[in-house]
C-alpha cells in the first residue's frame, strides 16, 4: 500500500483553527519545568470538573506551540501534587511528558513533522491537544513503499503505516509473551512483505506447525513426509550432530570422519557404480563440500582401515563410528536424510522445493519442525540458514531471502555454552551481513531475555507486545533510543493485539493495534482445532497411536542401501577381479509383513467391574489315593531293566589294527578306541 492509500487532511479542521483561549478549546495547560528531553505542565481542573482531565492519560501525544512550530510531547506520568481530588474546589495536577520532535513550518507554508527540535519549549508555552494532521504526519513512514498494519490506539481514526523495505533490510523482531497475537503479527507482517516485494522468498522456521493455516494459497508446507533433505548437504560439524545424536562428539572420532568423508565424495564422483577405489585426482573436495556420496561407500572405507594391519589404536574408534552411523541409517526418525531419494545429485529440485525458486504463485515455505528429532533441529536449521545466505550472495540480487526463525532464543540463546555453534554462525551472518546480500531475518520470540542481544541489536525495527518479565523489559528498553526511553513504561499492561513499535520502518515510536485478521487466515497449530468425531477417550484405537508414536510405518527402507553397501564390499576384496561364483551375496533384507490384528476394543483390557469366573478348587485326596499312588511308583521302578556294572574280569579283548603291533596301535589310538563297544 502507497502512501496516497493513507488517509490525509490537505488543511486543519474547524477544531484545529480555534483560538487558544476561548472556551472548549484545545488548550491543557502550560509548562512549568523543561529540560533537554522532559517538560512538566501544569493544569487546572476547576470546580472539581473533569473535563480536561479525561483529555489526559498516559500514552498521548500532546503538543507545545513554540513560536511557529509545534513540539510534540508524550505523557508518560501525571499527579496532582497533594495525592488528593477535592470535589467542590480547583484541583491543581502536573504531567510529566517526554519530547519526541516538533511540526516545522517552512517558509512556504509546508508543515513536516521531524525527531530534531529547533527550539525548545519555554516557561509558560501553551500545550493543547494534537491535532490529526500532525498525527499523520508524525507517524507518515515517509515516500517509497508502505503498508498499514493497524491502527493507533490514541487515535483509531489514524493507520498505523511502516516502511516495509527498510523494515525487510535491516531485519525486524517481535517479542511478547505468550498468547498476546505475536503470531497473528507475523502473519499479518508476511502478508504485507510478499505484497510490497514480488522477488522475496520466506523461509519461516515453525516449530509447533501453525503457520500452514495462515498462507493456504501463498505458501508450501514441508514436514518429514515430504522433506527430502540429502545428509551429504551437512557440513561436518552438522553431520556430527546426527551421528552423536547431539552430544559432544569424540574428538578421534570426528578427525576420523574428516579424513574419510572427502574419500567417499571423490568416489562417488568417479563412477556411477559403487566403487571404493583409491584415486590419485587431486580436488578441492573437503568435509564441507555439498557434493553428494553414499553411505555404502563411507562404510566400506571405514571397514578398510579397520582391516589394515597398522593402526591397531584407532580401530576400537572405527567401530564405535561405524555403529553410530548405521545406527542413524536405521533409524525412521531420520528418513527424511538417508531414503533412496538422497543418494543422488539433487540439491537443484532441493533447493527448489525449499526456497521457492522459481515460486509458482507460493513464495513462502512452511517448513514444520515438530516431527524432525530434536537432537538433530538445530543441525537441520543451520543447513536451511545456511543455504538462504548463500543463494542471495549467489544470486547476485536477484532473489531476495526472508528467514524467520520462531522461538529465536532455541537457536542462538543468551549462553554462549548453549545452543549448537553452526546454527548460532548461520543466523549471526544473516544478521550481520544479510543486508549487502538481499538476505533479511525476522526474529519471534517470548523471552528477549534469554536471547542472543548481538542478534537482538541487529534488529533496527522491533515490535514489542505485552512483556510481564522485568528483565524482558530491560532487554527492550536498551534497545529503544533514549528519547523514547519512556515509551516502555506501560509495556506489562497493554493489551491484546497491542504493540510499541519503534525502529527504522517507523518514523517515531508509536503504540498501535494491529489489524484483525479473518478467522481461516489465523495461524494455528495441528492439534489446536477441535476435531470433530465421534470417539472418546472410551472408544479411540489405541493401537494406531502406539504405532504412530513409535513411527514404525514411516520407516526408511534400506534394503537399497544394503545391497549398495554388500556390493562396495565386494569392490573392495576383489577389486577389479569378478568374483567367485560361490561367494554368496547377502539377500536385501525386508522387513517381513505384520500379520492382521484386530481392532482396538475396550473390551480388551481388564476391567475391575467385569465378572469373574468361579474358581474351583479341588478336594483334598484321601489317604488311601495317595498310598496306591505310591504303589504303582514302586512296582515301576522295579519293572525299568538295570545296566551291569563294569567288572574287572570283563572277557572284552582290545582291537588290533592289521599290520601294526598292538604297541603302535595302543600310541596311535585313544583308550576308548581299543575295546569292542559292540
Amino acid at each position: 500500500m502507497l502512501n496516497n492509500d493513507l488517509q490525509t487532511s490537505g488543511t486543519a479542521s474547524e477544531q484545529d483553527r480555534r483560538d487558544n483561549l476561548t472556551p472548549g478549546n484545545r488548550f491543557l495547560g502550560r509548562v512549568v519545568a523543561c529540560s533537554g528531553s522532559r517538560a512538566t505542565i501544569a493544569a487546572i481542573a476547576e470546580a472539581g470538573g473533569t473535563d480536561l482531565t479525561e483529555l489526559w492519560s498516559v500514552g498521548r501525544l500532546i503538543s507545545i506551540s513554540v513560536g511557529r512550530n509545534r513540539v510534540v510531547a508524550l505523557v508518560y506520568a501525571m499527579n496532582t501534587g497533594t495525592h488528593a481530588w477535592g470535589e467542590e474546589q480547583d484541583n491543581y495536577f502536573r504531567i510529566e511528558t517526554e519530547l519526541l520532535g516538533e511540526v516545522r513550518v517552512e517558509e512556504d507554508g509546508r508543515e513536516e513533522f521531524s525527531t530534531g527540535i529547533s527550539c525548545y519549549p519555554h516557561l509558560g508555552a501553551i500545550a493543547h491537544r494534537i491535532r490529526a494532521a500532525d498525527l499523520m504526519r508524525i507517524y507518515d513512514a515517509g515516500a517509497g513503499t508502505t503498508a498499514v498494519i493497524g491502527k493507533l490506539t490514541q487515535d483509531e481514526s489514524i493507520d498505523a503505516a511502516i516502511h516495509v523495505p527498510s523494515m525487510l533490510s535491516k531485519h525486524f523482531a517481535i517479542v511478547g509473551s505468550t498468547g498476546v497475537g505475536k503470531s497473528t503479527a507475523v502473519s499479518l507482517l508476511l502478508h504485507k512483505a510478499i505484497e510490497a516485494d514480488p522477488k522475496l522468498r520466506v523461509l519461516i522456521l515453525d516449530p509447533h506447525n501453525e503457520f500452514a493455516a495462515a498462507f493456504p494459497k501463498h505458501s508450501v508446507v514441508i514436514d518429514t513426509d515430504t522433506l527430502d533433505l540429502p545428509f551429504w548437504l551437512m557440513r561436518l560439524e552438522e553431520f556430527a550432530e546426527v551421528v552423536f545424536r547431539g552430544r559432544t562428539p569424540v574428538p578421534e572420532e570426528l578427525d576420523m570422519l574428516r579424513d574419510i568423508m572427502p574419500d567417499a565424495k571423490r568416489a562417488f564422483r568417479g563412477s556411477d557404480n559403487s566403487l571404493v577405489r583409491r584415486t590419485t585426482e587431486k580436488s578441492s573436495i573437503t568435509a564441507d563440500t555439498p557434493v553428494p556420496y553414499r553411505m555404502a561407500d563411507l562404510l566400506a572405507l571405514i571397514d578398510e582401515r579397520i582391516g589394515r594391519l597398522e593402526g591397531r589404536a584407532e580401530k576400537p574408534f572405527l567401530r564405535s563410528l561405524k555403529m553410530r552411523i548405521i545406527a542413524a541409517i536405521n533409524d525412521p526418525r531420520y528418513h527424511f536424510m538417508f531414503s533412496n531419494n538422497t543418494i543422488s545429485d539433487t540439491i537443484m529440485d532441493t533447493v527448489a522445493q525449499i526456497f521457492r525458486i522459481p515460486g509458482d504463485g507460493r513464495p513462502i515455505c512452511t517448513f514444520q519442525l515438530s516431527g524432525i528429532p530434536s537432537e538433530v533441529v538445530n543441525s537441520v536449521a543451520s543447513v536451511l540458514c545456511r543455504m538462504a545466505f548463500e543463494i542471495g550472495l549467489w544470486s547476485d540480487g536477484a532473489v531476495h531471502m526472508l528467514v524467520v526463525c520462531e522461538e529465536a532464543h532455541r537457536y542462538v540463546p543468551a549462553d554462549p555454552n548453549l545452543g549448537f555453534i553452526p546454527t548460532r554462525q548461520a543466523i549471526a551472518r544473516i544478521a550481520k551481513e544479510g543486508r549487502k546480500y538481499g538476505v533479511s531475518l525476522g526474529i519471534i520470540t517470548q523471552r528477549p531475555g534469554e536471547l542472543d542481544q548481538t542478534i537482538l541489536s541487529q534488529c533496527s525495527t522491533l515490535f514489542a507486545m505485552r512483556l510481564a518479565n522485568d528483565r524482558d523489559q530491560d532487554i527492550i528498553r536498551s534497545a529503544i533510543p533514549n528519547s523514547s526511553i519512556s515509551t516502555t513504561s506501560f509495556i506489562s499492561s497493554i493489551g491484546n493485539g497491542e504493540a510499541i513499535a519503534f525502529g527504522e520502518a517507523i518514523s517515531v515510536p508509536m503504540r498501535m493495534r494491529f489489524s484483525r485478521v479473518e478467522q481461516h487466515l489465523l495461524p494455528k497449530a495441528n492439534g489446536a482445532t477441535a476435531k470433530h468425531s465421534d470417539e472418546d477417550p472410551d472408544t479411540v484405537d489405541l493401537r494406531k497411536i502406539v504405532t504412530r508414536m513409535r513411527a514404525v510405518s514411516g520407516g526408511p527402507d534400506i534394503s537399497s542401501f544394503q545391497q549398495s553397501y554388500s556390493t562396495a564390499q565386494s569392490d573392495m576384496l576383489f577389486d577389479d577381479e569378478e568374483p567367485p561364483e560361490d561367494v554368496p551375496y547377502p539377500a536385501p533384507v525386508s522387513a517381513p509383513p505384520l500379520a492382521p490384528t484386530d481392532s482396538y476394543r475396550p473390551d480388551m483390557l481388564p476391567r475391575s467391574d467385569a465378572p469373574r469366573e468361579p474358581q474351583t478348587v479341588p478336594p483334598p485326596a484321601s489317604l488311601d489315593s495317595r498310598l496306591e499312588a505310591l504303589r504303582r511308583e514302586m512296582r515301576l521302578e522295579e519293572t525299568v531293566p538295570q545296566k551291569p556294572a563294569f567288572s574287572q574280569d570283563s572277557t572284552a579283548t582290545p582291537r588290533r589294527e592289521p599290520g601294526m603291533s598292538l604297541r603302535d596301535s595302543i600310541l596311535k589310538k585313544p583308550l576308548s578306541s581299543l575295546y569292542n563297544k559292540d
